[in-house]
């Protein structure tokens, strides 16, 4: 199945997302497309609930660029162990397209996860990477940076906030947004229980 970025505000991006308890040639593959999607939207980061899958697993790069694939991160299952200091900076998100603004966030983390190869990973990251890490670790509980930003902020983005929902609504009625139920089962539902450990029956 093609992936694309679900945007606000699709009911997919409120939906906490499930562990991740099999890693498979699926799962692999998966993860190299959401990093193809990421390039081609120019972005630094993807959550697997941005692409319609409620599962916990996000993408990075920091840089953005797919010919540094030694800047690749994989995280799946990532908990947040400790956060230090704050910063405010300006954040984007492939999910609201065209809006930025200032975000509150600690400036330092550790966080750990588990990689590709189905091992415990621990990272110490500060400034950009570790901004870039809260953020789609947002996405994986439901949470938008929209919901970072102060009363003040969010004022100043309420015109491209009621665009993107009048988009949605338009392209909701034409038909063109299907359901989550119909969008899970566009996956095969027995792969994504395999990965979540759920059972196969419905």
């Amino acid at each position: 199945m093609e992936l694309h970025v679900f945007k606000y505000p699709h009911p997919i991006l409120k939906q906490k997302a499930k562990p991740i308890k099999k890693i498979d040639a699926a799962l692999r593959d998966l993860v190299v497309r959401m990093f193809a999607l990421m390039y081609e939207t120019e972005g630094v980061g993807l959550a697997a609930n941005q692409v319609g899958l409620p599962l916990q697993l996000c993408v990075i790069n920091p840089t953005g660029d797919k010919a540094k694939p030694e800047e690749e991160v994989v995280l799946i299952n990532p908990v947040i162990r400790r956060r230090k200091g704050s910063a405010e900076e300006s954040e984007g998100c492939l999910s609201f397209p065209e809006i930025h603004a200032s975000v509150v966030r600690p400036d330092a983390i550790e966080i750990e996860a588990i990689s590709l190869n189905g091992e415990v990973r621990s990272f110490a990251w500060k400034g950009f990477l570790a901004r870039v890490a809260q953020h789609e670790l947002d996405h994986l509980h439901g949470v938008g940076f929209i919901d970072r930003l102060t009363p003040t902020v969010l004022l100043s983005i309420k015109e491209e906030l009621e665009a993107l929902e009048i988009e949605f609504e338009s392209n909701r009625r034409l038909g063109f947004l299907p359901s989550e139920e119909e969008m899970l089962k566009q996956w095969d539902q027995a792969e994504i229980n395999a990965w979540v450990g759920a059972s196969s029956r419905t």
